[in-house]
């Protein structure tokens, strides 16, 4: 199973691909989508749908997972970020892929066991999850990184709920 993970923003969009072999997880690559804070927001948004359609074809993920919306104090980031996010989903469904989509908390929980992890221990934990020689920068790409594995955790106890329940 190969998953994409993105964590949407309308400057840098984190990406992570990471693999899952048996148990064994692998980064197979990560990236950004960075956009210039010149630029009008239409050729920002369309940056971003080009560069993840870009990494979508060059590797034909299995799924994509991106981080749901979170609402902060600040509304104007909080659109910008539901466009990049937009657009996102826009490319997903282009390249006609099963997309889920995970809350902060759910990718903290999932990654570190605990919802309140930082950023810090986030890119650390994913560090150690994968054996990397190496902490992941920036934090977007880590962030994104972060939600690939979410959803593999996520998809693997979906599979052993659903093998329950056929055993009866």
């Amino acid at each position: 199973m190969l998953v994409l993970g993105i964590d949407p923003g309308t400057a840098i969009t984190g990406w992570g691909l990471v693999r899952r072999d048996g148990d064994a997880l692998a980064l197979v690559e990560y990236g950004t989508v960075r956009t210039s804070p010149d630029a009008a927001l239409p050729q920002r948004l369309q940056t971003i749908y080009r560069e993840l359609g870009e990494v979508l074809a060059r590797h034909q993920p299995s799924a994509v997972a991106v981080e749901k919306l979170f609402f902060n104090k600040n509304a104007r980031t909080a659109m910008a970020v539901g466009q990049a996010r937009g657009v996102a989903l826009l490319a997903v469904a282009d390249a006609g892929l099963p997309l889920r989509e995970y809350t902060p908390l759910e990718v903290k929980l999932s990654v570190c066991g605990y919802g309140r992890a930082s950023k810090e221990q986030i890119q650390k934990l994913v560090q150690m999850l994968l054996t990397l020689d190496f902490v992941p920068q920036p934090d977007d790409a880590a962030d994104a990184i972060a939600i690939a594995i979410c959803h593999i955790h996520s998809s693997r106890l979906e599979a052993l709920v659903a093998e329950q329940d056929r055993a009866g």
